[in-house]
């Protein structure tokens, strides 16, 4: 009984206990893909911190079989051995206690490639018309021990010597370059070079079939591309990217690549869209593989960012890495971060980056959102923060810093830290302590309110004789006032961009004295009253925030508050009626503008909600106009880009034309699927038009669509018809979708695209399909991100009160470990629609706006 209580003192942590780490890991795996089966032993060079009878480190879903400490003296084992599936943690329990000292703890395990796309798991591709099974590993966050028995958290890095017994026929990859291969039949045996120290989490294994291509950095660095058999030549766009962003991100950080190599694997299932494994980068086939004539102009730049993004994170993440999940954000926020216009200054990446701001800022409105560094105290709740907090507001605050300190002491300090931490681990505060060495700038305390605190202030600015009063309060999108109070970098520019003054708003009120900015006829300071009035108006401004993002997105956050009415919001939108620039359009569309209008006015005002479907078409039918159908040569990526955009909106507002032309044009697709008269970037378009159209009575569309979908043999294309599918408005229809969702026909990794284009008219449907299948969905798709999409994409359709508390009823019931943030957040949001409807519903003015609006057009 004694020894039973003291196994129970390491259960329900959130880390494991210091009395040994981890050095070096000698890992041979024999893997047995018909059977989808692995055994393993595993060697870990210990040192034994201080006398213990335990040895305590994390196993999941492992068979444990002979288990045996060595040292120098002896040989030990344990008199028992508890693995806690619960926890997650493997307890050696030894008679005597273990000294001081190095040892080499021996484990003998076996488990079962799971069907979950986590850990080591399988996945299938045909192979001439045969199915047959791949294996793949995807350890973050804390799945490596699903593989093997491990010290699995990031702080605990060590060395990892893999060997693997595979299928001769196969490739088999891992973090470093083969040395050796011994074949013995049907089974070779494949030894790896010994890897650096790196944590867990980064290490990978893939066995499958592939084509190979490669290429070598100005650097000397190999690196390669393995796609699926032929299918070589759409992985040379993914290739030129990683070689040109890893020699930019050498620059950059003054520090080399630290592996000899670098290779980039697409695979069948990937639940994320790619994986930075250390020397190995894993990816969805869909974001890796390109073809100019397969692929559309938003799939070129979504590659060309996540390529950059992963091999960033060689340097923010793997040669430096977080301490702990608390600190995630540190990985992902500056990977994100760094994806700047150096590769195609053209795109405009920044600017269009103001779009990930948004959703940042959305989810960060929320009473349930969470600070950039959230405390982390169990494993399961991991997965949670991945999400726009983490990465898109993480990256926004660094772009923020950047924009105070300058451009060139943000590298500089970024080259000194990544020298400091080199093969270590480190904390935000750490990286803040570098900063301000570099810039001569405290920023612990401004930074620390950013990213130790949730949410984000909205500053309010009046100008009063020479004095600007600034006031800042928290933005909720729930209308309620948060106490929040945060040091904001303000910049101001008077009369010219070349007059600048930099203060930083610390408290709830500020008056800043401008007064001195202002010269006078003489070129001395002078006050505005002595200045003639009318040159003032003429020739002097004063600007807030001088590189500015936002207003449209802002107006529509104010407006979801109810902190401005829908008119002021339609007012503004009204001004971009002639816009053909694909960077402001992008905010009309992409960020929801149009969207959210038309879908909350369908519950708020459905008597007037086909007059605001056609004003959101007359904001953007002269833009279609100018772009056309046809694309035209030498034209712009921006272009290319907008004239997707344009018309999948177009077709979802139900403008006519558009539908017409698109379903036109997708029955001659169907007769010949190369033909260029519906090009990539417009069908997405199409297949929205068909479904639209498609009804019970006249299911034609989409009977021809799935047929197509089965025929199709691209990834991107089949991705293409799943964003569209559910978006009939036949409720019927988007029930016959769902239970194809659950079919063998759509891979796991897929039915996020299904989940994220259900139809308003579906909702209802979609929420009983939810939880009648609920069991089933969990058995199939485990926990972790598909499992959020469920929840996030058909809680978040609802507008009531009463819909909220019949969710919230629901999942009372049928808990599961792993969602409740996700959970709360998408309840949060009903009730916000349902006050914004009401908000809505007390504007008189709006029918006479829009034919005022109308009128324009």
């Amino acid at each position: 009984m004694e020894q039973k209580l003291n196994i129970e003192q390491f259960t329900g942590q959130a880390r494991l206990p210091s009395f040994a780490v981890p050095s070096r890991y000698d890992l041979h795996f024999k893997l047995d893909l018909c059977e989808c089966a692995f055994a393993g032993t595993v060697n870990i060079n210990l040192c034994i911190l201080e006398k213990t009878n335990f040895i305590v480190l994390n196993a999941a879903r492992l068979n444990v079989y002979e288990v045996l400490f060595t040292t120098s003296h002896n040989q030990v084992s344990p008199c028992d051995v508890v693995l806690d599936n619960s926890d997650e943690i493997l307890v050696l329990v030894f008679d005597e206690a273990l000294s001081v000292g190095e040892g080499v703890l021996g484990i003998t395990f076996s488990g079962n490639l799971n069907d979950h796309l986590m850990g080591f798991y399988k996945c299938t591709y045909m192979d001439k018309e045969v199915k047959k099974n791949m294996a793949v590993t995807q350890f973050e966050p804390v799945h490596a021990r699903c593989c093997f028995p491990c010290w699995d958290e990031p702080a605990l890095k060590a060395t990892f010597k893999i060997t693997l017994d595979a299928p001769s026929d196969l490739t088999a990859l891992s973090n470093m370059p083969i040395i050796d291969e011994k074949v013995n039949g049907n089974v070779k045996t494949v030894y790896f070079e010994e890897s650096p120290v790196m944590s867990t989490y980064l290490v990978a294994v893939v066995v499958g079939l592939f084509d190979h291509i490669e290429d070598t950095t100005s650097h000397g660095v190999k690196v390669g591309v393995y796609c699926p058999v032929g299918k070589s030549d759409e992985g040379k766009y993914a290739l030129e990217v990683a070689v040109k962003s890893l020699d930019i991100f050498t620059k950059f950080f003054s520090t080399p690549y630290p592996l000899p190599k670098l290779d980039m694997v697409a695979v069948p299932e990937f639940a994320a869209g790619a994986m930075e494994n250390f020397g190995l980068i894993v990816y969805r086939e869909s974001l890796l593989l390109y073809s100019d004539l397969k692929s559309t102009a938003r799939c070129k730049q979504i590659n060309t960012i996540v390529a950059a993004h992963e091999v960033a994170h060689q340097w923010f993440g793997n040669l430096v890495t977080m301490e702990w999940w608390t600190h995630l954000w540190l990985n992902e926020g500056f990977a994100t971060w760094m994806v700047t216009d150096i590769l195609f200054p053209e795109w405009q990446i920044w600017t269009q980056f103001l779009q990930l701001s948004a959703d940042g800022l959305s989810l960060d409105a929320l009473q349930q959102s969470h600070p950039i560094e959230v405390e982390v105290d169990d494993a399961r709740g991991i997965d949670e923060i991945f999400d726009d907090i983490s990465y898109n507001k993480g990256s926004a605050v660094i772009r923020m810093l950047q924009g105070y300190l300058g451009d060139d002491i943000v590298q500089k300090s970024l080259s000194s830290y990544m020298k400091k931490y080199a093969w270590k681990n480190a904390k935000t505060e750490d990286l803040w302590r570098v900063i301000s060495e570099e810039s001569g700038v405290n920023i612990n305390s401004m930074m620390d309110c950013w990213t130790k605190q949730k949410g984000y202030p909205v500053i309010y600015v009046k100008s009063k004789d020479q004095v600007l009063e600034f006031e800042q309060s928290q933005f909720l999108s729930s209308g309620l006032h948060g106490d929040g109070i945060w040091t904001v970098p303000i910049t101001l520019s008077f009369g010219s961009y070349d007059k600048c003054k930099k203060f930083f708003l610390g408290s709830k009120s500020e008056r800043v004295d401008i007064s001195e900015m202002f010269p006078s006829s003489d070129g001395k300071s002078s006050s505005l009253k002595e200045n003639n009035q009318e040159q003032c108006d003429e020739t002097l401004w004063v600007k807030v925030n001088v590189e500015q993002s936002g207003i449209l997105d802002d107006m529509l956050a104010l407006s979801k508050a109810c902190r401005q009415p829908l008119s002021f919001l339609l007012l503004l939108m009204s001004a971009y009626r002639e816009e053909v620039d694909y960077i402001v359009l992008s905010k009309l569309i992409n960020v929801r503008v149009c969207y959210d209008v038309i879908e909350i006015s369908t519950d708020a005002i459905p008597e007037l909600v086909n007059e605001l479907r056609k004003f959101c078409i007359s904001l953007l039918q002269h833009s279609a106009e100018k772009v056309g159908w046809e694309s035209k040569p030498g034209e712009s990526h921006l272009n290319a880009l907008l004239r997707g955009e344009v018309f999948i909106a177009l077709a979802n507002f139900g403008h006519d034309k558009t539908q017409l032309e698109a379903m036109e044009r997708f029955q001659v697709l169907l007769k010949d699927k190369d033909t260029p008269i519906l090009s990539p970037d417009l069908r997405k378009a199409a297949y929205i038009a068909v479904m639209r159209n498609a009804t019970t009575t006249d299911r034609r569309g989409f009977d021809f669509l799935l047929k197509f979908y089965r025929k199709a043999d691209a990834t991107q294309e089949k991705e293409l018809i799943l964003r569209a599918i559910a978006c009939s408005p036949d409720p019927d229809i988007v029930a016959e979708v769902l239970n194809f969702l659950m079919s063998d026909e759509v891979r796991d990794q897929d039915v996020i695209f299904i989940i994220g284009g259900i139809s308003l008219e579906g909702r209802e449907t979609a929420w009983r399909w939810l939880q009648e299948n609920w069991d089933q969905i969990l058995k199939k798709y485990g926990s972790g991100i598909i499992l959020h999409r469920f929840v996030r994409g058909i809680v978040t359709l609802f507008c009531s009160n009463e819909k909220a508390d019949e969710v919230e009823s629901f999942f009372r019931n049928h808990v599961n470990l792993g969602i409740e943030k996700i959970l709360m957040q998408s309840i949060e949001r009903v009730p916000i629609k349902a006050r914004w409807i009401e908000g809505i519903k007390q504007e008189h003015s709006l029918p006479i706006l829009l034919k005022q609006l109308a009128h324009k057009g």
